[in-house]
């Protein structure tokens, strides 16, 4: 089953509240959640779950609990169609973020 477009899951809504607290303490400048919709062909589009805007780069983040092999290709796709951008997807195992390398 698929998530509602605009609503967290559990997971995200755990990673928000992390980039919550990391905004009060400064350490970034702000975030939002499926800001920002990528245009990778024809009638295809990739939206990462947050936008983190650091001092000196904008970075997307894509929290997987689990990855079907679309969800893949499409983040591969913008990280290589937008290099200018950070890029990193988390998994959350055993209370830790992990980053998930594909």
């Amino acid at each position: 089953m698929l998530k509602e477009t605009g609503k967290m899951n559990k997971t995200e809504a755990r990673y928000a509240q992390q980039l919550e607290l990391m905004k009060r303490a400064g350490k970034i400048l702000d975030w939002k959640y499926e800001a920002i919709k990528f245009r990778l062909a024809h009638k295809t589009f990739y939206t990462p779950d947050f936008m983190i805007v650091h001092m000196d780069c904008i970075e997307f983040i894509e929290i997987k609990g689990f990855m079907r092999d679309d969800a893949a290709v499409k983040y591969k796709t913008a990280r290589e169609m937008f290099p200018w951008f950070k890029w990193d997807m988390l998994r959350l195992e055993r209370g830790a973020w992990n980053r998930v390398n594909i």
